[in-house]
């Protein structure tokens, strides 16, 4: 007969690569039921978009067929509870703020932004945006919602909450929705500030697995505001490869590992990395340089996450309001599922080093 402690034992060999500790301590395990020689349970890993649930699987079947029984006929099923970096009472809903931050307009952080909600999302976590670049907002244009105009609702002691606008399985919400489109926002610091705060403090969320915001370019008050105001997650870098880039990028980097605002870098994507024309589907061409997002994540000793290349179909997507990423068969649509894998991974690896790190707090 199999036993719960025999599978247990088992599974005790199986260590998760980046928390560096075995599933059963972990308390990844969940739910084993055994009956002769069929076991079942269940795998909770920390975010869906794990990018080694695969190999997390194949390696706790092959643990219960080792050390257990070759005869054990085992059921896993995966889920999932994304983590968050300490349990807060501002926006308690909201287990993750994931900043997209770049040093320069044009590079393409909006894409970016949209692209890996969509593709979390996809994945199964519970996710929202938030435009909180004021003076470009994107979002409107990307997700076909030019116009649109979110709705209220009032709580029962009469406060009002905008409801974000739902859209690919994503709640959104922009300046660009309370703005006209063809009118500039000539807005001061503070009054900028206070709109964008607004976005997170008074509108119905619900529950979020990740809030991705789409910053304004560069360092200035709408990053300081949101560094300062909310528990954020991580940043994710967006930069081109070309040295005027770098150099804005640089900077930007910078701010976020400032002690005043000790924001977690969870990495560098790089865009518009080459291009390959479609007739010359193995050729790449590297029109703004090679391997600078890749170099600069290494002089900061921060992740790279990965590179986009220059591709219609990105620019294609975002004009018609319908990003890339929603294109499962798209290969760049797989070159975003496997860097939204590297955020999730990051994030759930910072998580579990906070908590280690603060264990009375955690624990209330």
């Amino acid at each position: 007969m199999i036993s719960p402690e025999q599978v247990l034992a088992a599974l005790r060999n199986v260590e998760d690569p980046d928390l560096k500790k075995d599933l059963v301590t972990l308390n990844m395990i969940k739910d084993l039921k055994i009956v002769d020689k069929q076991v079942s349970f269940t795998l909770e890993l920390t975010t869906p978009a794990c990018p080694m649930k695969d190999m997390l699987k194949n390696a706790c079947l092959n643990a219960v067929k080792h050390f257990v029984s070759q005869e054990a006929e085992v059921e896993i099923n995966i889920t999932s509870r994304v983590t968050k970096p300490m349990d807060t009472t501002q926006l308690k809903a909201i287990r993750n703020i994931i900043l997209v931050s770049s040093g320069k307009g044009g590079v393409g952080k909006s894409t970016v932004a949209s692209n890996l909600a969509i593709t979390l999302a996809a994945d199964g976590a519970k996710v929202g945006l938030i435009d909180a670049d004021i003076y470009g907002p994107s979002v409107p244009i990307m997700f076909d919602l030019v116009g649109a105009k979110p709705s209220a609702r009032e709580t029962e002691d009469g406060k009002t909450l905008i409801m974000p606008i739902e859209k690919y399985g994503i709640k959104l919400l922009s300046l660009g929705f309370f703005a006209d489109p063809d009118q500039p926002v000539p807005w001061r610091g503070p009054m900028a500030s206070n709109a964008v705060k607004q976005l997170f403090n008074d509108a119905d969320w619900g529950e979020l697995d990740y809030l991705i915001v789409d910053l304004p370019p560069g360092t200035g008050d709408i990053h300081i505001t949101i560094t300062q105001s909310f528990p954020i997650a991580g940043a994710v870098i967006v930069t081109t490869p070309q040295q005027v880039a770098l150099a804005d990028t640089r900077k930007g980097l910078a701010m976020f590992k400032m002690p005043s605002i000790n924001i977690p870098v969870l990495g560098v994507i790089e865009n518009m990395a080459y291009f390959t024309p479609e007739e010359l589907p193995d050729n790449k061409y590297y029109i703004f340089g090679k391997d600078g997002g890749k170099e600069l994540a290494k002089s900061f000793a921060v992740p790279f996450l990965g590179e986009i290349p220059i591709v219609q179909s990105i620019t294609a997507g975002g004009d018609s309001g319908r990003p890339v990423a929603l294109d499962k068969d798209n290969k760049i649509a797989v070159s975003f599922t496997e860097i939204a894998g590297r955020v999730a991974q990051q994030i759930a690896i910072n998580n579990a080093q906070t908590v280690a790190a603060n264990p009375l707090v955690a624990e209330k």
